[in-house]
């Protein structure tokens, strides 16, 4: 069986040398980064060189995203789902901060129109697995659900991690790899699992709970 390759999609900016993106790609074996223009977060254009690297691949790949990242990896996927095995989403971004041309520089009235529409509310193509953060800067914790809700994904909320990048104390994550790994073991039964324990005996660093809640999708 050919081994499925691993896709590093980092978001806004990039992800530093001590990125947990960064390590992770270093331990696992044939993961690859996907490159972009870093200081230009455009939807289309994020998206399009994702799919490109997808198209090159033989067999369907794991992703795993990271803030704005995850917006253009789910936009990737429902247009390729026969190349994505699985997504791994961390922290992403809030669509509503970006429009067209990247970043949104005005919010009150007469701003430009954001991405928000360009990205699903139906149960994505794949199985994905959504972690965010109880004090992410980039998206509440209630929108970050509510999407999770939307995409189908397996939902865990980490408590006090911020935007889970270098700035809130995450390079090397042990568990996180930990949890990828679990998520690539049992994705084909995520859409039934129930109150499954992915850690047993969590470090003190990261507290998992389990999104049990019941989420309306954004409407049109």
């Amino acid at each position: 069986m050919t081994e499925k390759s691993t896709l590093i999609i980092p978001g806004y900016r990039g992800s530093e040398d001590a990125h947990w993106q960064t390590w992770m790609e270093s331990q696992i074996l044939g993961s690859k980064r996907i490159h972009q223009n870093w200081e230009q977060p455009v939807l289309a254009n994020w998206s399009t060189n994702i799919a490109r690297a997808l198209t090159d691949l033989s067999s369907p790949a794991w992703l795993i995203a990271h803030s704005f990242g995850c917006l253009a990896a789910i936009i990737a996927t429902v247009e390729n789902p026969e190349k994505v095995a699985g997504l791994m989403l961390v922290a992403p971004a809030d669509p509503e901060r970006f429009d067209q041309s990247g970043v949104k520089r005005w919010h009150g009235i007469g701003a430009s129109e954001s991405v928000r529409a360009q990205i699903p509310i139906h149960a994505l193509p794949v199985q994905s697995l959504l972690i965010a953060s109880d004090n992410d800067p980039w998206m509440q914790a209630s929108k970050s659900q509510l999407w999770g809700e939307c995409w189908g994904s397996h939902t865990f909320t980490m408590k006090d991690a911020g935007h889970i990048n270098t700035a809130s104390g995450f390079g090397p994550w042990p568990d996180g790899l930990k949890l990828f790994n679990y998520f690539k073991s049992q994705a084909h039964t995520y859409q039934k699992a129930t109150n499954a324990p992915v850690f047993k005996g969590n470090s003190s660093l990261i507290q998992f709970n389990d999104n049990q809640s019941t989420f309306s999708c954004f409407t049109a």
